[in-house]
């Protein structure tokens, strides 16, 4: 039996202090390491702790939440229509780094040492405004794929003052049990069900999903989803509480066994800080996608035309942290 052992980093962060995220997340590595992981996985934006420094502009009193309505449900419309684009070096101060920065490279020496890979998070520098990034190091200490979120929260005010990605990628990661085909996303692009898609049809096997919100029972629901519909083991590390809630997740993606219908859930965690191991049986995974009618199975794309359109209908019309419509 292949059992692929993915850690799941549920901690609160220090904030804005990197050097002591920095400390705090190589101590939950060696942990993980002494746990037998192969992968250790952060929780979003990690260096900074999904922490910017100005979350609303000054004199904002309106809270941001009115954003997730269309226009005509604002309480405070005016307000929010005069907005500026939130310029990323006041909401950030800098504190994107770069890849190839001395927080990345340690995580990468650490990395080669306990020859265990690392889902590393971060607010990465990037022309014009960050990204919000995960790189994926293996065990040899190299970075073997790079993603950054592409559904950013454009109602947010911190994430309007990022740049969002354009790429999915699946990398071959080594691992003790063998090569295993990985892919990434971030938080809010599991509520997209074409972010897994893409990644399911570039061939990925795990999933692995920081993550920085609340985790409630519809979210972890659609989590399961994810892993359902394309036959494919998932991943999340969130925040402990406070921060946020905790609730880190995974699901095996097999949903039918010999006896039939069987649970995916392989753990889910309080709301406590703590290291929490998923453990993946890749044979049976693989096994599973060569029998069962999901993922990449009967589908008919030629009809999906409707899918990349890029023009918002009612009632689904929203405005970004702008003040502007939200345009694709």
């Amino acid at each position: 039996m292949q059992q692929l052992h993915i850690a799941l980093l549920q901690m609160n962060s220090c904030d804005r202090d990197q050097a002591a995220n920095l400390v705090k997340g190589e101590l939950f590595c060696r942990r993980a390491q002494t746990m037998g992981a192969d992968i250790a996985l952060f929780p979003e934006m990690w260096n900074v702790g999904y922490s910017s420094a100005q979350p609303l502009p000054e004199g904002a009193d309106t809270p941001e939440d009115d954003l997730w309505k269309a226009p005509e449900k604002w309480q405070n419309r005016e307000e929010f229509a005069a907005r500026g684009m939130p310029d990323p070096d006041i909401v950030w101060q800098g504190q994107a780094i770069a890849r190839d920065s001395s927080f990345i490279r340690h995580f990468q020496q650490l990395a080669r040492e306990l020859q265990m890979a690392i889902a590393l998070t971060y607010l990465e520098a990037w022309p014009g405004a960050p990204r919000n990034s995960v790189s994926l190091i293996d065990r040899h200490g190299e970075i073997v794929l790079t993603y950054a979120k592409m559904h950013t929260c454009a109602f947010s005010w911190n994430e309007a003052a990022l740049t969002p990605g354009d790429t999915v990628e699946v990398c071959s990661l080594d691992t003790a049990q063998g090569p295993v085909q990985v892919g990434a996303m971030v938080c809010y692009d599991r509520e997209f069900p074409e972010t897994a898609r893409l990644l399911m049809l570039q061939g990925a096997e795990i999933i692995l999903v920081p993550n920085a919100c609340e985790l409630e029972i519809n979210r972890l629901a659609q989590f399961r989803t994810r892993a359902y519909e394309n036959m494919v083991g998932v991943a999340m590390a969130n925040y402990a509480a406070p921060q946020q809630n905790g609730h880190s997740i995974a699901f095996d993606g097999i949903a039918y066994g010999p006896q039939g219908s069987r649970d995916m859930l392989l753990i889910e965690a309080g709301e406590g800080e703590g290291i929490y191991i998923a453990s993946f049986d890749l044979e049976a995974l693989r096994d599973f996608r060569l029998r069962e009618a999901l993922g990449n199975t009967f589908r008919r794309p030629h009809l999906y035309g409707a899918i990349t359109e890029t023009q918002t209908q009612y009632p689904f019309i929203r405005i970004n942290a702008q003040g502007r419509h939200f345009k694709v």
